[in-house]
């Protein structure tokens, strides 16, 4: 029987789509500087688990088993939790026979425009999903997960650019990975500071075929205002394949 191809889902943006579920804020009194030190508390919902058909590129560009947190070696200058791509990638399993490989390549913090093309997060994430199928006969690119916006929140000016920005990071993409039709699930975000509407406007109004968003508009947020729980993580992961499911995977 001829092996079935991997199928292959670029997971990109900021800290929500990094994971920080489960991420706890503590205090080290040991030290004289009192910064906060954070940790991922382990805690792993059964939706999250690993499973023997679904890997993940590492930042060494190697093939391994996926689990929490995904981001781990790409999101290093924060403590990386619970994300939506394991959550995704064993909802998407129920359905769909083949191999997986997940390609996390979120970070925390970022703006829209440090993803244009010749920036090094955008180059960096071309050269993983490129890496990801140069054996091409046996995998390929089914989907790009961006969840990104909240750092273009704080700046009407930034807010009032996400649109143009967001629509050439799709060309961009689409062009250089030479997948002219490559599905794109957008999160519309669920949390930022005072122009979170005007982001989420522009982002629901990208029209563009093969496109799609989904709303993390009232999922449970950390004490933070900001981070989505596990919980919520475990939601959007769900919702997300559904997306793929529903508009992407001819059943």
């Amino acid at each position: 029987m001829e092996e079935s191809k991997k199928h292959i889902f670029i997971l990109s943006g900021q800290s929500n789509m990094a994971g920080r579920g489960g991420v706890i804020r503590t205090h080290d009194h040991h030290h004289h500087h009192h910064h906060p030190t954070h940790h991922w508390d382990g805690i792993v919902p059964p939706e999250c688990s690993s499973c023997p058909s679904i890997h993940r590129l590492s930042a060494a560009l190697r093939w391994e088993p996926a689990h929490e947190p995904l981001h781990t070696d790409i999101d290093t200058k924060k403590t990386c939790g619970v994300g939506p791509g394991m959550s995704f990638a064993n909802a998407v399993r129920r359905r769909v026979e083949s191999p997986l490989g997940l390609v996390p390549c979120a970070v925390g913090g970022t703006a829209i425009k440090e993803w244009a093309r010749g920036e090094e997060l955008y180059e960096n994430m071309v050269k993983r999903s490129k890496e990801s199928v140069k054996e091409d006969d046996k995998s390929e690119i089914k989907a790009l997960l961006w969840y990104q916006g909240e750092s273009d929140t704080s700046s009407e000016e930034d807010a009032e650019a996400y649109k143009v920005n967001m629509e050439n990071l799709i060309h961009n993409v689409r062009q250089d990975l030479n997948l002219p039709s490559l599905p794109i699930i957008q999160v519309a975000i669920g949390s930022g500071s005072e122009y979170m509407e005007k982001v989420r406007e522009a982002q629901k109004a990208i029209d563009i075929s093969n496109v799609i968003c989904v709303d993390a508009k009232g999922l449970q947020l950390k004490e933070d205002n900001l981070h989505l729980t596990t919980e919520a993580q475990v939601q959007l992961g769900q919702m997300l394949a559904h997306a793929y499911l529903t508009h992407f995977h001819p059943s």
